[in-house]
């Protein structure tokens, strides 16, 4: 069983080393496109690492605010994430999701136990919903946000063009004042 622990700053070089392992997965053989980058270019860069530490460091308060969480497997091996952060002003009664789980882990019930934790946190922050974006052919991810209770609020036709494909982009929100 997966324990979930709030990500400090010393667990972010394992964190983005997982990652890393993750991108590689990005519609690789039967895996589906999960982000929306090529497949070659798959990586969490220096560039990104520093932003999402930069994030990471600015209080609730702040724009541009992130928060992290694992999931450790019984070897304390990250297994899964989830991070919520801060929508644009004027909307600081939304936050948006990201989230993955390994491959080895999937099935098992740890992205609902991810997606669980992220909404009670926010419901702590005071905020009323959870928002994400998920890439159309990423039909696990969005059988899972809905299983949770998410629901479509839109959908984007040929949002990227990945590897001279055109890919769908849908928004979907969990509305948590009633949870």
């Amino acid at each position: 069983m997966s324990r979930i622990v709030a990500a400090g700053a010393d667990s972010l070089v394992p964190f983005f080393a997982y990652l890393n392992a993750q991108l590689r997965e990005n519609g690789a053989g039967a895996s589906p496109l999960f982000q929306p980058l090529a497949r070659a270019a798959s990586v969490f860069g220096p560039e990104r690492q520093q932003a999402f530490r930069q994030a990471l460091a600015q209080e609730l308060s702040e724009p541009g605010w992130r928060r992290l969480w694992l999931a450790l497997d019984g070897a304390d091996e990250i297994c899964g994430h989830v991070d919520l952060r801060a929508r644009p002003e004027g909307m600081t009664h939304r936050v948006l999701l990201g989230m993955g789980v390994a491959q080895t882990a999937r099935r098992q019930g740890l992205g609902r136990a991810l997606l669980g934790h992220a909404a009670a946190w926010a419901r702590s922050q005071g905020k009323d919903w959870l928002d994400l974006e998920v890439l159309a052919c990423n039909t696990p991810a969005r059988r899972l946000y809905q299983g949770f209770g998410f629901v479509q609020t839109g959908w984007t036709m040929d949002m990227f063009r990945i590897d001279g494909e055109s890919h769908d982009y849908v928004a979907m929100s969990l509305d948590l004042r009633g949870r």
